[in-house]
C-alpha cells in the first residue's frame, strides 16, 4: 500500500506542477480564443484586435486571456515595430510535464481495483 501512496503522492507533486497549463487549457473562453486563432490560420501571429473580432469577448479580456496563455508557455509574442502578434510556441517542457503526468494519472488507475459496485 505504501508503494501506492508513493505513486499517489508523486502524480500530486506532478499535477501541481502542471497546475498553469490546465488552468489556461482549462477555461472555455481561452478554448474557443484558441480554437478561433487556429481557423485564422495565421502561422506567423494575429493581433489582440482580429482575435477580439472573431470572438465575443472584449478587447481587454482578449488581452488578460492571452496573458494567461503566454503565462503557461502555450503562446509566444512577436514584435513589429508598435505592433504585436501572438501566435502558438509551446513550451514544450510543459507540455512534456502534462504529458507524463497524465501518462502517470493513467498507469494508477488502470492499478486500481473496481470500486464502482457492479461486480458485487
Amino acid at each position: 500500500m505504501s508503494e501506492h501512496r508513493e505513486d499517489i503522492n508523486r502524480l500530486a507533486q506532478e499535477f501541481e506542477s502542471c497546475r498553469k497549463i490546465l488552468l489556461a487549457l482549462g477555461d472555455e473562453n481561452r478554448q474557443h480564443l484558441m480554437l478561433e486563432m487556429m481557423r485564422m490560420e495565421h502561422c506567423g501571429g494575429v493581433r489582440v484586435g482580429t482575435i477580439t473580432e472573431r470572438t465575443h469577448l472584449s478587447r481587454p479580456a482578449v488581452s488578460h486571456h492571452i496573458q494567461i496563455l503566454k503565462d503557461a508557455g502555450i503562446l509566444k509574442m512577436r514584435r513589429e515595430g508598435t505592433k504585436n502578434y501572438y501566435y502558438f510556441d509551446a513550451d514544450t517542457e510543459a507540455i512534456n510535464r502534462l504529458l507524463q503526468m497524465l501518462g502517470h494519472a493513467k498507469r494508477i488507475m488502470e492499478q486500481l481495483p473496481d470500486r464502482s459496485g457492479e461486480n458485487l
